[in-house]
């Protein structure tokens, strides 16, 4: 096997491994292949094997960093064998709203979901899936880019 293909297999290898996203500067530490510029291209050749293959698997951007997803219909066919984030109804509900309302103020939320959204918000915060800014006598609540990772949006 030549090196190109031997660093390709690695990086499609971290990406595989990997529980979240990985940016190029962490696939340099991973791989141990030291030039980012190499590690770009080869994202790009992978991303492009995937899109021309018939499979349900492709390679994503978010962010800056990579990860591999399901095509669709693929993911929502099977996505009940995925283990849930461990989030109560109520956040869910909250992380829902949040995503479809992008820096909405606390203060519309408190009034649309009453006073559990505290807890609501707290859960999420501390699962790094929302995080706040102080704007005025209120916060922006917005969506990370650990939610985008995780919920593959």
């Amino acid at each position: 096997m030549d090196e190109q293909t031997d660093h390709k297999k690695l990086i499609e290898a971290a990406l595989f491994m990997s529980q979240s996203a990985l940016g190029v500067n962490e696939l340099v530490s991973a791989t141990g292949i030291m030039s980012p510029g190499r590690i770009q291209t080869i994202l790009k050749d992978i991303m492009a094997d995937y899109m021309a293959r018939d499979t349900s698997l492709q390679l994503i951007e978010i962010g800056g960093k990579f990860m591999f997803a399901l095509k669709e219909p693929y993911a929502s066919k099977v996505s009940s064998l995925a283990i849930g984030p461990d989030l109560t109804r109520g956040a869910l509900r909250l992380l829902a709203y949040v995503s479809k309302n992008p820096d909405a103020l606390q203060s519309s939320i408190v009034k649309i979901f009453g006073g559990s959204t505290y807890e609501y918000m707290k859960e999420l915060t501390d699962k790094e899936f929302i995080e706040t800014k102080k704007v005025g006598r209120s916060k922006k609540i917005s969506t990370t880019t650990k939610f985008k990772e995780y919920f593959n949006v």
